[in-house]
């Protein structure tokens, strides 16, 4: 069986190679490119940008299972939940504590009153709210880190989930309006839906504090920014810090980048050199899994394929003839 890769330092050719397949790895930054290379392909090992389209994978006719770089709605990985948790936990101790106006005024000498400016800003989160749009895993394991702070309270909005599940994790459900009035901070760790886009808009930003903290580490899409714009210049609430924005990367003239209460870092909260190595493992054994049927694969995006494969293989298998059956490992 043949597996095509887009070039990537992250790929592991050695797993694939170990487990019997034949390796192709090509450029893959356009569909035409994308279609060249996975045209023989049974399985592909793809990056965050797929360029998986319907037109590519309708040219693609030997293709079984593609397994995608990244984290989200598509593609839940467990031991990511760490890292973004805890780059929001960075971000929103980055404007509490005013890192980065602390780090300029030392860089430029300055131990006067500008100095005690800074000091004067820096405030804690003992004591304040904690609200958190979004309580799944990454909503989750972001309160269990904002517990050991001390909060005042910590609540969460997510209509998917109830408060006997709020309950284990010392967090009261709220609906958003009560979370967008009453959060001192705020930290975004929902998926991106219909539903989600531009969930924080002019409307619910008007809702906040003026002294609210805006963090998202989840999707651009969710925030309006040209609102959050309009809202931080205008001092309607006081600071955000973006891991994530609508266009990534975030244009130049963007006004978000000249505001001097608004954080950007490059979409780096799912990352570290542990995931990265774990990824590109998790993802080569997906494909190994699925094609040799070892077993099930990490965060399948799409488990009503299983039923969807299991009628192929009853009727005419096409291209999944010869290929053991992965879905009946999910039941052992």
């Amino acid at each position: 069986m043949k597996i095509a890769l887009p070039r990537s330092s992250m790929n592991r050719v050695d797993l694939y190679e170990e487990a019997g397949f034949d390796v192709t790895e090509g450029s893959g930054r356009t569909e035409e490119e994308m279609i060249a290379l996975l045209r023989d392909a049974d399985g592909a090992h793809v990056n965050t940008l797929p360029l998986t389209t319907r037109r590519v994978l309708e040219a693609c006719p030997r293709l079984k299972v593609i397994s995608r770089f990244g984290v989200g709605v598509d593609s839940i990985d467990l031991d990511a939940t760490t890292e973004v948790a805890d780059h929001a936990v960075a971000l929103l101790l980055a404007l509490t504590r005013n890192v980065v106006g602390a780090v300029a005024t030392v860089r430029a000498g300055e131990w006067g009153e500008r100095a005690m400016d800074v000091r004067r800003s820096v405030r804690r989160i003992a004591g304040h709210n904690v609200g958190i749009i979004g309580f799944g895993n990454i909503g989750r394991a972001f309160a269990t880190r904002m517990r050991g702070f001390g909060p005042d309270r910590i609540i969460a909005y997510d209509p998917f989930v109830s408060q006997l599940t709020g309950d284990l994790y010392g967090v009261r459900m709220v609906d958003l309006d009560e979370l967008l009035g009453e959060s001192d901070f705020i930290s975004i760790h929902c998926s991106l839906t219909d539903e989600s886009h531009h969930l924080i808009n002019d409307q619910s930003l008007a809702l906040m504090r003026p002294t609210a903290l805006l963090v998202n580490t989840a999707r651009g899409p969710i925030v309006d920014g040209a609102a959050l714009a309009r809202a931080l210049s205008g001092g309607q609430i006081e600071a955000a810090a973006l891991d994530v924005t609508e266009v990534e990367p975030i244009e130049d003239d963007n006004r978000l980048m000249t505001l001097p209460n608004c954080l950007l870092t490059p979409h780096a909260a799912g990352f570290s050199q542990v995931f990265l190595q774990e990824c590109a493992i998790r993802q080569a054994q997906n494909v190994i899994r699925v094609l040799t049927g070892e077993g099930p694969p990490h965060g399948l995006a799409n488990p009503e394929v299983i039923k969807v494969v299991a009628v192929m293989r009853a009727t005419d298998p096409g291209r999944w003839a010869g290929v053991p059956d992965f879905s009946t490992a999910l039941m052992l």
